[in-house]
């Protein structure tokens, strides 16, 4: 594919490792020619880094094979994931997991994607329901102003909510972005 059609979240194969576009943008500076620079993540050791590479240089894009698994517990270090098919399991280690690890609940349904037969990347539901454990209370009148405060969910994170959400409401999510959508129903 062409540098030009590189876009954030994709997987591309770079120095012959599979890596994740984190971030891109494409630059016309003055009188040179177009580049696009792209943040990158090693998918195998985690490292990122930025590449520049010509607006009509080729890149590979990775041919991963992907699966959806249950997340079914984990140990010290290890996160341990059941094929829904044919009930194989994998374990992913905490580091390739990323941000991914905080949120993961047992019986969760996530998709796991494969490179060379091996566990790469994990991609979330593109929202998820938890329970606020701890937020200031309530104030009244305080509707009038929609500035968010602080909760801390049942996983441990904390993200921004409308005031007018309580202690021991559920929440639905993006836990892509930590972003509150809106009350669970």
């Amino acid at each position: 594919m062409n540098a030009n059609d590189i876009r954030k979240g994709m997987i591309v194969i770079h120095n012959n490792e599979p890596h994740t576009v984190m971030d891109f943008q494409h630059r016309t500076p003055g009188n040179l020619r177009a580049f696009v620079q792209v943040k990158l993540r090693n998918l195998k050791n985690g490292n990122s880094f930025e590449v520049r590479y010509s607006s009509t240089e080729n890149v590979e894009r990775a041919m991963l094979q992907c699966h959806d698994m249950e997340f079914l517990y984990s140990d010290d270090t290890l996160f341990h994931f059941m094929n829904s098919e044919n009930y194989e399991q994998v374990a992913i280690n905490e580091e390739q997991l990323g941000d991914s690890a905080k949120y993961m609940t047992e019986g969760m349904s996530v998709k796991i994607d494969f490179y060379e037969g091996q566990a790469i990347a994990v991609e979330l539901p593109p929202s998820i329901e938890l329970e606020v454990l701890e937020t200031e209370p309530e104030v009244k009148g305080g509707t009038a102003s929609n500035s968010p405060k602080p909760a801390k969910l049942s996983n441990g994170v904390v993200i921004m909510v409308p005031p007018f959400i309580k202690q021991g409401e559920m929440v639905r999510i993006n836990p892509r972005e930590d972003k509150y959508l809106e009350r669970a129903k």
